[in-house]
């Protein structure tokens, strides 16, 4: 996986560069801000960037919006130390593919980032139940854009991921298919819901009644 950093703080960046070269991942590019940070996902195409919230010159969340509507399929992970909801939830509306905390384990931060290679969300379970109780409310500025109709079976793929089981390999065994189908049927349920990622099918999908929800499972 080629990443590019994205974070004002130094001794942070070095740090984690450290510790993801450890683990066989390349750093293409360290941005200082989020203006730093597009040029470098223009430029360079990483895979994903890793983002930091709060930076001068340009914050994460605008940064996020940018690389998500230009280059959507550089994966944005917002690594913050921001506990705030209203963060969480504004990262996840930008397209951000996930949303973790720095004090994360380093352990679950490789197993979230080898998912977001795989097109899975970075989200803890504890995360994905607090976007699911703010998405299934009904928003004053929510647009009526309606979906194109989906399958049988992309209800169904719909269903599980609301449940949360989001990792191909899950999907595949629940539905007793291949990886490459349920790849398939993803693509199908971005484009029908006119979104950009997995959380973001989560949120349109409770926000709008496709589904009933429910708490993901957290194991």
């Amino acid at each position: 996986m080629r990443v590019v950093i994205a974070d004002d703080h130094a001794l942070f960046r070095d740090g984690l560069c450290s510790l993801l070269e450890a683990r066989g991942v390349e750093i293409v590019g360290e941005a200082e801000n989020g203006a730093e940070a597009v040029e470098m996902a223009r430029s360079l195409r990483p895979d994903a960037v890793l983002m930091d919230l709060a930076m001068p010159v340009m914050g994460g969340l605008a940064a996020t919006r940018l690389i998500s509507a230009e280059l959507p399929n550089i994966k944005v992970v917002v690594l913050t130390a921001s506990e705030d909801d209203a963060d969480l939830f504004e990262a996840i509306k930008s397209g951000a593919q996930g949303y973790l905390f720095k004090n994360l384990k380093a352990d679950e931060l490789f197993r979230l980032l080898e998912g977001v290679s795989r097109g899975e969300p970075a989200l803890t379970p504890a995360l994905a139940r607090k976007l699911l109780g703010e998405f299934a409310r009904p928003s004053a500025s929510q647009q009526h854009r309606a979906p194109d109709a989906l399958t049988e079976r992309e209800q169904e793929v719909l269903e599980l991921l609301i449940e949360g089981i989001t990792s191909n390999k899950d999907l595949a065994e629940r539905l007793v298919v291949t990886e490459n189908t349920v790849k398939y049927h993803l693509r199908n349920i971005l484009d029908k819901l006119h979104v950009q990622n997995r959380a973001q099918v989560v949120a349109y999908a409770v926000r709008h009644g496709l589904v009933d929800p429910r708490e993901p499972d957290p194991h």
